[in-house]
């Protein structure tokens, strides 16, 4: 049998600390999902009992001669034939009492019934585990404007304004990335600075502005300043471009290509990576917004996102956080899907536009 050395040993606990520490991480990025999942399929009986389980359930009952019977955690010792038996085990109480009540055993339904003595106010109640997906069927159909609708509204809002946003962000990007032209860098920093610029410092003017062209109540407010570039994307798709060797450029230019024919058949299919970067970022953003729906969107109630329309059921239902965090769990589920399948490419560029050559 092979023997490790003192190095090898050494390196195997560093891999199992590293890796004890990651996992502890992970529980405790992750915790917070688990109580949303677990809290969404929980009933409103479990969620007002004092000391239920974390997890969905339901308390235990049991059926007899037609009659749905609770259940309790009985000390054997304490029943009829069962003196010697120190173990504690699940019964259905069929008849209570102050100080001796009858029981009959589920997992034995031949014994009949037998006492045990001992008051049943004093006794525990078990749980078993019991998902309630009802909830989900509930916010289905009473969430405002109903949840089909609010979804078609924001997936809707999300794909034309991520159309907009990759049209005039690239064009945008190619430009700073590939021509040179007199205060190009300038123009490219004064772009950068606004972000950060506050939201909150233009949303007076930009309101009042589409509120005098009779805007207000539309998506337009919305959709239309997508497609005229944000500073955010510009500059991953830039830094993108910029990896790309100029030679490429210069082929094309030699085969008569021009630098709309460029940007289409060598730049656009050679950034497929950070063009999905730019995809979900926004996708996830537009499906997040509760700002600009809540503002411009406030008095069409049929145009509401799933955003808006969550958190006025929340304000309906705050007495029924199942239902809270079904509409939650539900909401999420469209991006979660989405950065699940995008996410080797969403690393990946990531990490490119990070680098310059």
């Amino acid at each position: 049998m092979k023997t490790l050395s003192l190095r090898d040993l050494q390196t195997k606990a560093k891999v199992v600390a590293v890796t004890s520490v990651t996992i502890a991480i992970l529980f405790l990025f992750l915790s917070p999902f688990a109580f949303m999942i677990f809290t969404s399929l929980k009933t409103q009986e479990q969620i007002t009992t004092i000391g239920s389980p974390i997890w969905p359930s339901k308390v235990a009952d049991h059926e007899y001669n037609g009659a749905q019977l609770e259940v309790f955690t009985v000390p054997m010792n304490s029943c009829q034939g069962s003196e010697t038996d120190s173990a504690n085990k699940n019964l259905a109480i069929v008849k209570k009492g102050l100080r001796e009540s009858t029981f009959v055993d589920p997992d034995d339904p031949d014994r009949g019934e037998f006492v045990c003595a001992i008051a049943w106010r004093s006794l525990e109640r078990p749980w078993e585990f019991s998902a309630s997906f009802a909830n989900f069927k509930e916010v289905w159909v009473t969430i405002p404007g109903t949840f089909p609708r609010v979804l078609w509204n924001t997936i809707f809002y999300a794909l034309t304004t991520v159309i907009g946003t990759l049209i005039s962000c690239t064009i945008v990007a190619y430009g700073f990335s590939r021509f040179r032209f007199p205060g190009r860098d300038f123009l490219f920093i004064v772009l950068i600075s606004t972000i950060f610029l506050p939201a909150f410092v233009t949303v007076i003017p930009t309101y009042t502005f589409f509120q005098k062209i009779g805007w207000v109540g539309t998506w337009l407010p919305l959709i239309v300043p997508a497609f005229f570039a944000n500073a955010y994307n510009v500059f991953l798709l830039r830094q993108y471009f910029m990896t790309m060797p100029r030679e490429l450029d210069e082929a094309a230019m030699i085969d008569g290509a021009g630098p709309w024919k460029i940007l289409w058949t060598v730049i656009i299919p050679q950034s497929y990576p950070v063009l999905l970067v730019v995809t979900v970022f926004h996708i996830v953003y537009a499906w997040n917004d509760f700002f600009g729906p809540l503002i411009y969107l406030s008095t069409n109630r049929d145009a509401w996102p799933i955003s808006v329309a969550l958190q006025t059921y929340n304000g309906i239902y705050g007495q029924k956080p199942q239902l809270i965090q079904s509409g939650a769990l539900m909401a999420m589920i469209a991006p979660l899907i989405l950065f699940i399948f995008a996410q080797r490419f969403f690393v990946q560029g990531i990490v490119i536009t990070g680098v310059e050559k």
